[in-house]
């Protein structure tokens, strides 16, 4: 990949070239909108090719430089330990400055990789689904689309507070009103029509 070409000695640089393409390919593999056996069979020994250049990255080059952190990073971290100090949670401060940083596969998102396939064939394509959390319309909202369904004055049946002695009546209920009161209350009964 010209852009990243003679960055580092060319021990390293022929490593990071070469964990640069099995990245890409393992990427427009696993992105596919069709798969076939054969593809994912390429995807999982794109996997494998993949994972033994990051062990490879992780053993020769990451060891031969000392990486730190981000100005804004170390900065971040110094608010976060003086706030600490501050509400008792912490005794001592730790020392100033950028601390160091490693390379680490073992977090999730190394892990999930070799679930890839076995994803794609029980559910299809990576972009057929989402694993976005859904969550249950906040009562706002339902008052919002009662708002739109019930423009008119709609009769619904309520039962009064002298439902249950057999005087049930007949009230009127807008939109308005349903969301002024929160909501229709019932007492448990049935109303007749």
């Amino acid at each position: 990949m010209p852009a990243f070409e003679g960055l580092l000695p060319q021990k390293h640089d022929k490593i990071v070239q070469v964990l640069l393409f099995r990245l890409c390919e393992w990427h427009a593999l696993a992105k596919l909108r069709l798969h076939t056996e054969t593809s994912l069979e390429l995807l999982g020994q794109s996997l494998r090719q993949l994972s033994d250049q990051i062990r490879k990255f992780q053993s020769c080059t990451c060891v031969a430089f000392q990486t730190v952190e981000l100005p804004n990073e170390a900065a971040r971290r110094q608010r976060r330990e003086v706030a600490e100090l501050q509400s008792g949670q912490r005794t001592k401060p730790s020392r100033s400055g950028p601390q160091c940083k490693t390379f680490n596969i073992n977090t999730y998102k190394f892990h999930a990789l070799g679930d890839y396939v076995g994803t794609i064939r029980m559910f299809g394509t990576t972009d057929s689904y989402t694993t976005q959390v859904v969550s249950v319309y906040p009562l706002r909202c339902l008052y919002y689309i009662a708002d739109i369904h019930m423009k008119c004055r709609v009769n619904l049946p309520i039962e009064s507070s002298r439902g249950f002695m057999g005087n049930q009546t007949r009230k009127t209920w807008s939109a308005s009103s349903l969301h002024r009161s929160g909501g229709i209350q019932s007492s448990g009964g049935s109303a007749k029509p």
